[in-house]
């Protein structure tokens, strides 16, 4: 994928997503634009409902409620409780790490 070594930041936006597709697939800028957008839509959907997203050959999306437990404001020493909620974590598939190991030139 060399043509995303070209990208002038560290973070890959969602703009840059449109502009590759725009310059490498052909597609239009609107059509481009809509599918970014379309994608990270029906990730997000998925991801409110509960469900686990899986993209094979990157990683899982997962949905992981931790539970309430017992914090302190680190700037005041207070004790606060820190309530339910619901949290994504992002586990790489292996072949996403094979790939990130070989590129740092590790393993």
């Amino acid at each position: 994928m060399e043509f995303v070594d070209s990208l002038e930041s560290n973070a890959l936006t969602k703009a840059q997503l449109a502009d590759l597709l725009f310059d490498q697939i052909g597609l239009n800028k609107r059509e481009s634009k809509d599918m970014v957008d379309a994608f990270f839509d029906l990730l997000v959907q998925r991801l409110v409902q509960g469900q686990d997203v899986k993209l094979s050959g990157f990683g899982n999306f997962q949905i992981r409620t931790k539970a309430p437990r017992p914090g302190r404001n680190p700037r005041t020493g207070e004790s606060i409780p820190i309530e339910a909620r619901r949290v994504v974590t992002f586990h790489a598939s292996s072949k996403l790490k094979e790939q990130i190991q070989d590129a740092a030139g590790i393993g």
